[in-house]
C-alpha cells in the first residue's frame, strides 16, 4: 500500500524493547505521536528507554516464549494504552559456531525466542489487532533469503518467523489486518557489535561482498521500518536495496555452497571455530538465565529484550 497510514494517538507494542533496534523502533513511534508499550525482560532498561520517549508509554517486563506471561501483558497493555494498533515482534537472539558442537540448550533457545516467542506475541496481541484494524511486523533478516554456515539456529529461526508471518497474513487479511515482515542486513547493535570478536562470525561476514558487509546504524533501520509501518507494507527493507537481492534467492543456496567448499576448509585450517554463545548484552542475560535454569537456582527462564 502506497497511502500513509495516520498512527497519531495509537499505541504500538515493541518486544525486546530495551536496547538496540527496539529501543530505537521505540523512539521513532512515540515521535509519530504513538502510545508505546515496551516489552523485554529488563525492566530497569525497559524504564530507562521509556523516560526518554516524549510520549505516554508502558513497561512489561516478561519472556516472550511464556504463553501466561504474554497474555497477561496483552491484557496490562490494553488497559494502560488502549487496544494497539501496531505489534512489532522484535525480540530475537542469535549464535554462531559449528552445528555439530552447538549446545542442544543454546541452540534451542535461539529458536524459542525468535520463533516461538514471535508466534506467543502475533497469539496474544491478535484480537487486539483485529478491533483495531491493525498491523503486525515480523522483524526477520537476510538470514531468510539463504542459509550461512555456522549460523544454522539463527538462520532456521529467521527464515521460520518469515514463513510464520506470510501464513499468518493470509488468514488475518479478511478482518482487515495487516502483517509485514522486515528484512534486515548489519545493524549497530551490541548483538551485532559482538560479531568481531568471535572468529567465526568475523571471517563469515568479511567474505561477503563489500557492499553487504556495511553496517546501518539502528536509527537508519529504525527509519526505514516506520516507513513500512506507516504504508502497512507487507515487506519492509532495511536497507531498501535488498528488495533486488528477493530476485536472486534462487541461486543464494548454490552460492554459498560453493563458496563455503572453497573456503570453509580453509578458514578451518587457520582458526579453531568455536562456539560464540548468545551475543549481544541481552543474549549474556539470557547464557545466565540458561545456567541458572539449569542448577535448578532461581531466576531462570525469561527470554532478552
Amino acid at each position: 500500500m502506497s497511502r500513509t497510514w495516520d498512527v497519531q494517538g495509537r499505541t504500538a507494542v515493541v518486544t525486546g524493547a530495551a536496547r538496540g533496534l527496539g529501543a530505537g523502533l521505540a523512539r521513532g513511534l512515540a515521535a509519530r505521536g504513538m502510545k508505546v508499550a515496551l516489552l523485554g525482560r529488563e525492566a530497569g532498561t525497559l524504564d530507562a528507554v521509556a523516560r526518554t520517549l516524549r510520549a505516554e508509554s508502558c513497561v512489561v517486563e516478561v519472556d516472550v516464549t511464556d504463553d501466561v506471561g504474554m497474555r497477561q501483558a496483552s491484557e496490562a497493555v490494553a488497559l494502560e494504552l488502549g487496544a494497539p494498533s501496531v505489534v512489532i515482534a522484535n525480540a530475537g537472539v542469535a549464535e554462531g559456531g559449528p552445528f555439530e558442537t552447538s549446545d542442544p540448550e543454546t541452540w534451542r533457545r535461539v529458536i524459542e525466542i525468535n520463533l516461538v516467542g514471535s508466534a506467543a506475541t502475533a497469539r496474544c496481541f491478535l484480537p487486539d489487532l483485529r478491533s483495531t484494524g491493525g498491523y503486525f511486523l515480523q522483524v526477520a533478516s537476510t538470514a531468510a533469503f539463504g542459509a550461512a554456515p555456522m549460523m544454522s539456529a539463527y538462520c532456521a529461526s529467521k527464515a521460520g518467523v518469515e514463513a510464520f508471518a506470510r501464513s499468518v497474513r493470509a488468514e488475518v487479511a479478511h478482518v482487515g489486518v495487516a502483517v509485514g515482515v522486515a528484512y534486515l542486513h548489519w545493524t549497530d547493535t551490541d548483538m551485532v557489535r559482538d560479531v568481531d570478536r568471535h572468529t567465526v562470525l568475523r571471517e563469515l561476514r568479511g567474505h561477503m561482498p563489500a557492499p553487504a558487509r556495511r553496517v546501518y546504524p539502528v536509527d537508519q533501520v529504525a527509519a526505514w521500518l516506520l516507513r513500512g509501518i506507516e504504508r502497512r507494507a507487507p515487506s519492509v527493507y532495511a536497507p531498501p536495496w535488498l528488495r533486488l537481492a528477493q530476485a536472486g534467492r534462487p541461486f543464494f543456496p548454490l552460492a554459498v555452497d560453493l563458496l563455503s567448499r572453497r573456503r570453509l576448509p580453509i578458514l578451518m585450517r587457520e582458526h579453531a571455530f568455536e562456539q560464540t554463545g548468545l551475543l549481544g548484552h541481552g543474549g549474556r542475560i539470557e547464557e545466565t538465565s540458561l545456567r541458572r535454569s539449569s542448577t535448578g537456582a532461581p531466576g531462570g527462564g525469561a527470554g532478552p529484550a
